[in-house]
């Protein structure tokens, strides 16, 4: 099991902006990452009409990518130097539908092996007004893979 460092440093920083500014999916609906450090990401998805489904709120697919990744750079935080990450399989339990406001996603690692990292995300809706409510939690397992690029 991997033991978690103080802080990341500027080059694993550096090598998860880059991985991420390389997602085509996360930029085409506007999510920014606001947070990164050992074994936790958090990811934010302001409401478009970019991410709705047709009754206005958050599409689940959204949901779901937003989840995926934040856990996934969640995970890419305590893999090996060099290396990126690809998610196995994951599950996640829709909570209630939003619309307006914005999505937060949190990833944790629950466990980081060398060859499997087990993590979570909280997505909460964030309202206007900076009320947060529950939208989703998942549960995933990511797999380290050398970097391609």
């Amino acid at each position: 099991m991997t033991t978690a460092p103080a802080a990341l440093s500027a080059a694993q920083d550096a090598a998860i902006r880059l991985s991420f500014s390389r997602q085509g999916l996360m930029q085409q609906l506007g999510v920014e990452i606001v947070r990164l450090a050992p074994g936790e990401a958090e990811l934010r998805l302001p409401h478009s009409e970019r991410v709705i489904q047709q009754q206005g709120g958050f599409h689940g697919g959204a949901i779901g990518a937003l989840a995926d990744v934040a856990g996934g750079y969640a995970a890419m935080t305590l893999a090996p130097e060099g290396d990126e990450v690809t998610t196995v399989e994951y599950k996640i339990n829709f909570l209630a539908a939003f619309a307006g406001g914005e999505l937060r996603a949190r990833g944790r690692v629950v466990r980081a092996g060398r060859r499997l990292i087990v993590t979570t995300a909280e997505v909460m809706h964030r309202a206007d007004d900076g009320t947060e409510t529950a939208c989703a939690v998942m549960q995933q397992t990511i797999a380290p893979v050398p970097r391609r690029y």
